[in-house]
């Protein structure tokens, strides 16, 4: 599985970041988490408000900070 949280370094973009991290370590989900600060890669995304969460290349959410339970729904329905 492939993660990735969207954004420019924002505390709104670190806490996605963090949490993400948390879901996935508590979940034992074996991915890839990467952060993207570049902003023409995440133009190309399509994302227009950060923080985002891309998983396996599937805007999940934008612009704003999910709470582990909407992260592990997510993450939950990339497993499947």
């Amino acid at each position: 599985m492939e993660i990735k949280i969207l954004g420019t370094g924002c505390p709104k973009c670190h806490a996605l970041e963090k949490a993400v991290k948390e879901v996935v370590s508590e979940m034992g989900v074996a991915a890839a988490t990467t952060a993207v600060r570049d902003v023409n890669e995440i133009a190309r995304s399509g994302v227009l408000l950060t923080p985002a969460l891309v998983i396996n290349g599937k805007v999940k959410s934008a612009g704003k900070v999910l709470g582990k339970s909407e992260i592990k729904k997510y993450i939950e329905q990339e497993r499947k």
